[in-house]
């Protein structure tokens, strides 16, 4: 029987290499100088940067496999690969939304993309599919979602709660949502300094019941602004979803878009891109396609950026009239804009669940060639 020894498993890990650089992780630091052997049985941990790097997955998987490849001919070799980062995991504040299991950030790098549209059939969508859903619109001085839902004359009241009084969320298509429109005139231009429009934006989130969710969708102003910084540092952001047409200026913008999410400072996994207006498709030719806007560009963005596309949005006119009459397309999953967002919304959730488990605090990896 071969004798297993550190240095067996480092000079088999060298053979691992880091998607983003190409040096061994060896090299690179992350496997921990905490290799133990008993007798078969190996385990040590692997030190990433950051909690949401998109390589930790893959990354891990290889040095399993190294293991296996290099290590030995004949020896078996069981054990637990220990996945930490040197930057802490975002806490979930303790006080806040406490019965929300996940935050998501709808955002778009400039407006006119559709990331409103796309907020609203998505949550209605993930309603459809059974799950308790909220839905908020962060876009103060540009609030669509009364209108889209067919709620304009809607007025949120006040009900005492344990000796508080919170929001109640107007609740439609099975969605809870609130916007600063149903608060002010919805002929009155929102003239706020940006403090204004971060404070009321923190007080339709924490003076309103929002009871349990397992969605709660932000709709983020366009571009990048103090209002995305409020939004991150006030809640714990489970991930950010990331709207876009195929066009190559909406793209650079979408490029900066996720730069903001995942630097340093911000912190936040992104589960994906919407390529909206993908093509245009004649109701009446449900099998044609025009791409007005070209084709595939978010695709590709997001094959180069190394996170998922989770869906392509067709232009069809009922999307349009949906949104004007407050009936949103994804009420009927029989139209093809309807599908559309209902295999968005799967995508969505196995986004969201695999994020949820790749980044949890502790991952043990057994390793075995049986």
């Amino acid at each position: 029987m071969a004798n297993i020894y550190p240095k067996l498993i480092i000079d088999a890990l060298r053979n691992v290499r880091y998607p983003g650089t190409g040096k061994d992780i060896v090299e690179m630091g992350f496997v921990s100088d905490d290799i133990h052997i008993d007798g078969m049985k190996v385990s040590f941990s692997m030190m990433f940067d950051k909690p949401n790097d998109p390589f930790i997955k893959s990354v891990v998987k290889a040095a399993e496999t190294a293991i296996l490849t290099y290590a030995d001919p004949g020896i078996e070799i069981k054990g637990n690969i220990e996945v930490r980062t040197k930057q802490a995991k975002q806490p979930k504040p303790a006080t806040l939304l406490p019965q929300v299991k996940n935050i998501i950030a709808i955002s778009s790098g400039k407006g006119g993309v559709g990331k409103s549209t796309v907020s609203v059939n998505l949550a209605v969508a993930l309603a459809k599919k059974g799950y308790k859903v909220g839905l908020l619109d962060a876009d103060i001085f540009g609030p669509s979602l009364p209108k889209m839902f067919g709620e304009e004359e809607a007025q949120p009241y006040l009900e005492p709660i344990d000796g508080k009084e919170y929001i109640i969320p107007v609740e439609k298509y099975g969605v809870k949502m609130l916007s600063i429109g149903f608060f002010v005139n919805k002929n009155d231009a929102v003239v706020w300094r940006g403090a204004m429009a971060g404070n009321a934006l923190k007080q339709l989130i924490a003076d309103a019941n929002w009871g349990d969710l397992d969605y709660f969708l932000i709709d983020f102003p366009p571009g990048t602004s103090d209002i995305h910084l409020t939004l991150v540092q006030t809640l714990a952001i489970t991930g950010a979803v990331v709207i876009s047409t195929p066009q190559e200026v909406a793209l650079a913008d979408a490029r900066k878009g996720i730069n903001m999410f995942t630097n340093d400072k911000v912190n936040v996994p992104i589960l994906g891109l919407v390529e909206n207006m993908a093509w245009f498709t004649p109701a009446e030719l449900p099998e044609n396609k025009y791409y007005i806007f070209g084709k595939d560009g978010a695709k590709n963005l997001a094959e180069d950026m190394n996170v998922p596309l989770l869906g392509q949005i067709p232009i069809v006119q009922s999307i349009c009239e949906g949104g004007d009459k407050g009936t949103p397309v994804a009420l009927n999953e029989n139209t093809i804009t309807g599908m559309a967002f209902a295999h968005l919304a799967d995508n969505f959730i196995a986004s969201v669940d695999k994020r949820n488990s790749q980044f949890a605090p502790t991952q043990k990896v057994e390793v075995s060639n049986k």
